[in-house]
């Protein structure tokens, strides 16, 4: 790369392999600075970031695992439940030494991400939360009216959705990234990494693993909001198809929870709109 004089190199994207609660995690970390942790969904990896790291990192010290069982990071047995991937989240950052980081998260990352500025509202500095539901809170009735979306109950079945899968990953992983942008697509390098990264019935094994632990995620969200507030501040993005759900959720047990929806906008917001992600985050998290 060329730089003309007064320009600086962009930093780099470190890969590490990080152990963590009894697994190796890896981890994008990009720039320098306050740290913040980006913890995704399915069917990404660390790259759902890409878009959005390069802008952030000239202001913070970017984090970005692939989660339990996905990318590159362990396939773990067992453990995908919210608190235990907490726990990953929060031995990950002991383990980088950070002492306080703000989190942001979405779909399958996003409960994970609550439970543990639940329990640990001094690792937390901000909480950003997007496109997925808190168990069964109350607030999210008008978009489960018609019940659930429908690859949840054929993602939990065990055993089921991976053997059906074998062979078609790639055209599986295809309709959610259409589905998450509204047609628009993401760039083909990114597509081609998710794609490589839920190959094979193992790896798709892992992936919904998250969704068969939904239950337990559940009734660990519920116990967490009875005797206990979310003191840390919040902000809630809603695109489509989630919306205002989650923030309505949040609401009657946050102390403080900022609501933004932007339009026009899929499901996967890092990569649909990254330059309304980016001018959200940094004015939240300044």
């Amino acid at each position: 790369m060329v730089t003309t004089p007064g320009e600086t190199m962009p930093a780099p994207v470190d890969l590490l392999r990080v152990p963590v609660n009894g697994i190796e995690v890896n981890v994008a970390v990009r720039g320098t600075g306050p740290e913040l942790l980006l913890l995704h969904g399915f069917p990404h990896t660390w790259r759902l970031w890409s878009a959005v790291m390069a802008p952030l990192s000239d202001h913070y010290r970017v984090i970005a695992p692939d989660l339990r069982g996905l990318g590159d990071t362990t396939r773990a047995a067992d453990g995908y439940d919210a608190e235990n991937l907490a726990t990953d989240a929060e031995h990950l950052l002991a383990a980088l030494g950070v002492d306080s980081a703000a989190v942001v998260a979405i779909d399958a990352g996003m409960p994970p991400a609550f439970l543990l500025a639940m329990r640990r509202p001094d690792l937390v500095r901000r909480l950003v939360l997007m496109e997925a539901l808190l168990g069964r809170l109350p607030g999210a009735e008008d978009f489960l009216a018609a019940g659930p979306p429908w690859w949840f109950g054929f993602h939990a079945v065990p055993g089921l959705a991976e053997q059906v899968l074998a062979g078609h990953e790639a055209e599986y992983v295809d309709w959610f990234l259409a589905a998450g942008t509204q047609g628009r697509g993401i760039p083909a390098e990114i597509r081609d990494a998710f794609a490589a990264a839920y190959s094979g019935t193992e790896s798709l094994r892992c992936a919904f693993e998250h969704y068969r632990a939904m239950p337990t995620t559940a009734r660990q969200i519920e116990a967490a909001t009875l005797g206990s507030r979310l003191s840390v501040s919040t902000l809630a993005i809603g695109a489509h198809p989630v919306g205002p759900a989650l923030y309505h959720q949040l609401r009657p047990v946050s102390d403080d929870v900022t609501r933004l929806d932007i339009a026009e906008c899929g499901h996967i917001i890092p990569l649909d709109r990254p330059e309304a992600l980016v001018a959200a985050l940094t004015g939240f998290l300044r």
